[in-house]
């Protein structure tokens, strides 16, 4: 059965599966998307890179403590045991413990034209989009010398306007919103989520309470700010916990008992605001080290009993 589907996926892959254009130096080993470009009739063949790498992430297996082999998760079912994950399908959950079987062919027969094409539908100014939409960012490259000059004339014509475009692709089976834009000699995407994958920021910034904060404090918060601005220098700010966390197995592969330190403390309110704003502005902005854990809040004040 196994070995019938993938057969049957081999016959009925789309063409531009078949050809993976050569690895491109710097990204991801295969392109997770590809197709064509267009803008009204003018398209040109192109791939889709991850612009972004969590390579050097360090990730933990489930290990059996007493032996120190990894733990192999199999998927079972409660009535009949065991199965083997090539034989699954897929379902999807109408009333608890009640599912419709989707096929592959049935998946199918509901692509869009997105699915092998990212068309240009309209373009905006960058400013018009709120960063809350701004997710995951791509390279978009051609994938071959032909491609290349269609590919030219629309990054030099959107790079000469200030253009974003946005368009639409199906991508891990879900058609996404796209906003593309010209970065140097090539194009650079990112999917942006769509309306109801954002929250009513209206709606919920409606709990925080009107408050006129005291002015001479705005002030001294503009100073510490003035003393915090620089460049964003993206190589100055490292993972701490990660590097930390690689220092912990490294002494631990080389047999030694790390030392174990109590974790930082839980801020607590207990600092006048006043105070620590002064104190910020003598300290250059820097949190002073003994103060890490706080934070701050207004002293609270009696109101004074009427005579």
């Amino acid at each position: 059965m196994a070995s019938a589907r993938r057969a049957r996926k081999r016959e009925t892959a789309p063409e531009h599966a078949k050809t993976q254009p050569a690895k491109i130096p710097g990204l991801s080993a295969r392109p997770v998307w590809q197709g064509h470009l267009r803008l009204s009739l003018v398209s040109c063949a192109v791939a889709l890179y991850r612009a972004t790498s969590r390579a050097s992430d360090i990730s933990f297996h489930l290990v059996n403590p007493e032996t120190h082999n990894r733990v192999r998760m199999v998927p079972t079912d409660p009535e009949t045991g065991p199965l083997n994950r090539s034989d699954l399908v897929r379902g999807y959950e109408f009333e608890k413990n009640r599912y419709v079987i989707v096929s592959d062919e049935e998946l199918d027969s509901v692509k869009l034209e997105t699915t092998h094409t990212l068309d240009i539908e309209r373009f905006v100014d960058a400013s018009t989009i709120d960063r809350l939409f701004w997710s995951e960012p791509y390279v978009l490259l051609p994938t071959d010398d032909m491609a290349a000059q269609a590919y030219g004339v629309i990054r030099d014509a959107m790079g000469q306007m200030n253009r974003i475009a946005l368009g639409r692709l199906v991508m891990h089976t879900r058609e996404r919103l796209m906003a593309i834009e010209p970065r140097d000699k090539g194009l650079v995407t990112y999917t942006l989520r769509m309306r109801d994958e954002v929250v009513n920021m209206a709606k919920a910034l409606e709990s925080i309470p009107d408050v006129h904060p005291n002015r001479q404090m705005v002030e001294i918060a503009k100073k510490i700010i003035d003393q915090l601005e620089g460049p964003f220098e993206p190589a100055e700010f490292r993972d701490r916990y990660e590097e930390s966390l690689r220092e912990l197995i490294r002494r631990k592969e080389k047999g030694e008992k790390p030392t174990v330190v109590a974790p930082p403390s839980e801020p607590s309110n207990v600092i006048d605001l006043m105070e620590a704003l002064k104190r910020s502005l003598g300290a250059g902005g820097k949190t002073p080290p003994e103060t890490r854990g706080a934070a701050v809040s207004r002293p609270h004040h009696r109101k004074r009993a009427r005579s």
